[in-house]
Parts: structure tokens; sequence; C-alpha cells
């Protein structure tokens, strides 16, 4: 029985005995038998009756109150809330709610260090994939699916950590990825990478470059870089053809960019094994050029010959009637050449750069942990979002460095011999002029 009961009957056995006149301390012969229930119940006072009645009801209560004994058990491990940070419930508090209650430039800053972008370039992206997004039954909000996708593009992450984040499997993470990236990569990619013709941006484009490099009719500049993978699939054929020349597997990367550092054109079609002018010869922008179906409209006349928009690049691409690369690599040539050879650096400048602020917004291309077969719809998916920035004057984060160039020129193939004795010409006119312009003003 419960000692705390037992105790109370005690105090009231005590309690009886005092109020019983047969037992009373008063009395000058006390009972030497000790009480007993049947006893009491032949008493004639009042006394054992009230003591039962007492008695029956602590009885009572205390058989019908649930017994407090201490917990040895450990409590239950939390669960996942639903209000967690990477919750669709936080995310729309912090995009319908909290958003609001920031001042601009915080708000951006904030989104940007979640995204990778300002809140109204993403709302914008959102806004252009909506449509889209809602032909695939996805069960997740269009714009939750989008910023998830953005944060692993603008973080690294791989899809183990975004999945082990957003309380998703692995695999719905990399299925959401590679929706939201092929949808930036065909459906995004004509309206924000395109091929500067209209007389107004070519006019602008040229006339930029020659105020940069001195040098005129420039439209663009071209690179290729190495996108590293993370790791090749165990049975990748050939898996020599993805080393590039730092030993690392990987994609090459092509992008030919304008003076505002806006990619113009975009190819991803080469292992990491393959040089640049490889990639240039096998990519969309070569066959154009040369079957003739881009023309520019815009012609000058440089010491007798017409001079059509050109791009630039380094010694690792053909010299070609619409390509013009350095003379010499070590300053070399003639002091017209050699001043040339700057002027054109200058303009390729500007893809350098452009390239180390893609991977230094888009850090998951320091190390691409995609499957191989994605890879490339992913690389152009960034290239999109690095225009839509550029074109928002995003702030420019720190660029990625990228190793130096190296290797000799390409040799000239026999179906490009006409494009590069036409190149060559113009080339040492461009720099002949170039020359006279500036030892004239000095």
């Amino acid at each position: 029985m419960d000692q705390s009961f037992l105790l109370m009957l005690s105090n009231l056995l005590h309690l009886q005995n005092h109020l019983d006149p047969t037992t009373s301390l008063l009395s000058t012969t006390p009972t030497t038998s000790p009480s007993s229930p049947s006893s009491l119940l032949t008493s004639t006072s009042a006394a054992p009756l009230l003591f039962f009645t007492i008695a029956s009801v602590l009885s009572y209560l205390a058989h019908s109150s649930p017994k407090s004994t201490p917990s040895t058990s450990t409590p239950p491990p939390p669960t996942s809330s639903t209000t967690s940070e990477f919750s669709v419930s936080a995310f729309r508090a912090l995009s319908t709610e909290r958003i609001w209650s920031m001042e601009t430039h915080l708000r951006d800053a904030h989104w940007r260090s979640l995204y990778g972008l300002s809140y109204p370039v993403f709302t914008t992206v959102v806004e252009k994939l909506k449509p889209y997004i809602a032909l695939s039954n996805l069960s997740l909000p269009s714009d939750y699916a989008v910023a998830m996708v953005l944060s692993r593009l603008a973080h690294g992450h791989s899809a183990k950590t975004l999945a082990t984040r957003y309380s998703l499997e692995p695999y719905l993470v990399s299925k959401i990825t590679n929706m939201v990236t092929r949808l930036l990569a065909t459906k995004l990619y004509p309206e924000f990478i395109k091929i500067p013709v209209s007389r107004s941006r070519l006019h602008d484009t040229t006339q930029a470059f020659q105020e940069l490099t001195s040098l005129p009719n420039v439209c663009g500049a071209i690179d290729g870089a190495p996108v590293r993978l993370r790791k090749l699939p165990s049975q990748t054929p050939n898996p020599s053809i993805y080393v590039n020349r730092h030993g690392h597997p990987s994609v090459q990367l092509q992008v030919v960019a304008d003076h505002k550092k806006i990619f113009w054109d975009v190819c991803v079609k080469a292992p990491g094994g393959f040089d640049d002018a490889a990639h240039f010869r096998d990519s969309l922008l070569y066959n154009r050029l040369t079957s003739g179906d881009i023309v520019w409209d815009k012609v000058m006349n440089v010491r007798g010959h017409p001079v059509r928009p050109y791009i630039v690049g380094d010694w690792c691409y053909p010299l070609l009637s619409f390509l013009l690369t350095p003379f010499s690599w070590n300053g070399s040539g003639t002091p017209a050449q050699n001043t040339f050879d700057e002027a054109l650096m200058k303009g390729r400048k500007v893809v350098e750069e452009a390239i180390g602020l893609l991977k230094g917004r888009w850090r998951i291309l320091q190390e691409l942990n995609v499957d191989l077969n994605h890879a490339p719809q992913t690389i152009v998916a960034c290239c999109v979002l690095h225009n839509l920035c550029q074109i928002a004057k995003e702030p420019e984060p720190e660029l990625w460095k990228e190793p130096e160039e190296s290797g000799s020129p390409p040799r000239v193939l026999e179906s490009e011999k006409s494009y590069y004795y036409f190149g060559e010409s113009l080339r040492q006119a461009l720099a002949d002029d170039l020359y006279q312009r500036l030892s004239s003003s000095r």
C-alpha cells in the first residue's frame, strides 16, 4: 500500500483516539487493549463513523489516482520539423513575408548568398520556367524547385547533400536538377544567348571593343576552359580522352563573350582531352561561319582590305578570316605585330574574365558532380544564368582563376587554307594600321 496513505491512516487513528470519549486521555481508567476495527464498530461514539468515512474517501483516492513513478525512459528523438530552414513552409515565409520586411540591398544580398542571384532575377527565372515545370506534374512548387537547383549550382552541393537538407530522396534531387537545367539550356538559351546580328547591338559591341583595343570591328572574344568532373562513371568507354592537360577528368567548354562579359555563343561538345582548336572546329559556330550562314553587314575598309566583324582568340585557335589570333606568344614579332598582339589580348581578356565570373558565381562548375550525360546541359544552364546576372548588372563575385594557357598553334586544315590566307593578310593590315595610328598620336 502507498506509504503516504498509511501515514494518513495512522494519523486518523490517533485522531479517533482523541475524539472517542471512552478512550479519552481525561479518563482515569485508560483501556489496555488495543483498538481493533471490530471494537470501533461497536463503539457508541460518533468518532468511529467519522474516521471510517474519511478513511474510505482517502482509500478511494489512493487507488484511483495514477501512480507517479520516476520515468527512466529516454525522451523520443527529435523529428524533422515542417518549419525547418529548408522546408516549403520556411521558403514560402521567406519569399512572401520576410523578404518584404528587409531593405532592398539586404534582401538581394541574402538571396544571392542562398541562390547565387538577387530576388528580382530569381523571380524572372521562375516566371519563365514555371509554364514548363507545370507540365512535369512535379509535386513541389515551381519556385521551391528552382530555388533548390540554384542552391546546388551556386554552392556546388551534391545531390546527396541536398537530399539530406531538403528531406528528399537523392534520386528526386537529381531528377529535379536535370529538369531545371535542361529547361534553362533549351528554353531560355535562345532568349539570353544570341549572336549579335542586329545592327544596333553589333554597332554597340564593335564600338566598345574598339574603345578597349583600338582595333576596328571586333565583335567578340573566344576561349575554352575545362570543366572538371568529380568522377567518371566506371563504365565510361575510353576514359583517357576526358583527361585534360592538367591530369583531371573534364569536359571542354567553349564560349564567345562580348565587351560586357555576356556570352553570345556556348558550346560543350568535347571531352577534356581535346584541344581548343579541335573543339572549335566541331562546333556549330565554326560550321555557320565557314558556310556563310552568319552574315554581318558592318564592313570597314582598312588599307584596301574589307574588314567584316571578327572574333579574337589566343594562339591555341587557328588563324582565319573571321578569327584573328596573335602573331606570337612571346613578343618575338615586329614592333607593329607586337603592338597588335597587345591590343588583341586586351580584347581576349574579356572572355577570360567572363569564364572566371561564370565559375566564381556557379561553383558547381569548379568540380561538376552530376552524371556525365547531364554535364553539358548543366554547364550551358550556368552560362544562361551568368548572362541573366550580367544583363541585370548583378555584383561580380571573385574571379575563378584558370591555369595559364599553353600549347603550340594548331596546323591549318586543307579546307581552311583560303580563310587562313585572307586572315593572315587582314591581320597584317590591321597591325600596320594600328601601329601607324598610335605612332602618329604620340
